[in-house]
């Protein structure tokens, strides 16, 4: 009888899986380097913008490049945080406190600077105030149209004549950021029984905005879950309220 050849079991490693091996690998360092590099490029910026706005308010003799063969970065830093440190300490008295009223009542008598240095110091008191109302609520609505919900941050309810004109009901200001960039988006007022308040942290919404989706809070299949959750409970609560309006 004529022997069959029976097939190699002992098979080269093949190209593919070399390359493969080498393109995962790429991508763990990636992974690994980028958010390290990206965030010491930030933070380096930062550092050297400030710098650049402070170093040249100080006297040349009191600059350590003066004496070193570099320059120190870091120190328009340092010292900008001492000098508003300061300032802080001063204003919490009595002396700083009248200072400031009367800087203040100056800015306030000019046309043109008043109203912008109003908004900018309700900004920063709103932002900064440990018990201001900034962004701490995150919420879903229904926008752009039926069946699509975006992300929303939750601010304060609406006050005085603007409260009145808008329609019967409790209103909220919700700010809707674009994606990727945060910082652009579409304010408005809006019914809190049209929202859908999640259980989710403003920087946990930030990351999901500016990651577009890819990177989920609380792991991608649970986050789905919640969120179909909700918005089925935000859905059943409308059916339940048309037929009562529609009477």
């Amino acid at each position: 009888m004529a022997e069959i050849d029976q097939p190699s079991t002992v098979t080269a490693p093949s190209q593919t899986s070399i390359a493969g091996r080498i393109r995962n690998y790429f991508l763990t360092g990636l992974v690994v380097a980028g958010p390290l590099a990206v965030t010491a490029w930030l933070i380096w910026s930062i550092v050297t913008w400030v710098d650049g706005v402070v170093r040249p308010l100080i006297p040349p003799i009191y600059r350590p490049e003066t004496y070193l063969p570099w320059p120190l970065p870091g120190t328009g830093l340092v010292l900008a945080f001492i000098v508003l440190t300061l300032l802080g300490f001063l204003t919490a008295n009595l002396v700083g406190r009248t200072l400031v009223g009367w800087g203040e009542g100056l800015l306030n008598r000019m046309p043109i600077v008043r109203p912008v240095y109003r908004t900018m110091k309700q900004i920063f008191e709103t932002l900064f105030s440990k018990t201001g109302s900034s962004f701490r609520q995150v919420a879903l609505v229904e926008f752009p149209a039926p069946g699509m919900w975006s992300l929303v941050f939750l601010s304060q309810p609406p006050s005085g004549d603007l409260a009145d004109k808008l329609p019967k009901g409790e209103h909220i200001s919700a700010f809707l950021p674009c994606t990727p960039n945060p910082t652009t988006g579409f304010f408005f007022y809006v019914k809190r029984s049209e929202l859908v308040v999640l259980d989710i942290s403003v920087e946990n919404a930030m990351t999901l905005l500016i990651s577009a989706g890819m990177v989920q809070p609380n792991g991608a299949a649970d986050q789905q879950k919640n969120l179909a959750a909700l918005v089925g409970t935000a859905r059943a609560g409308q059916a339940k309220k048309s037929p009562t309006s529609a009477k």
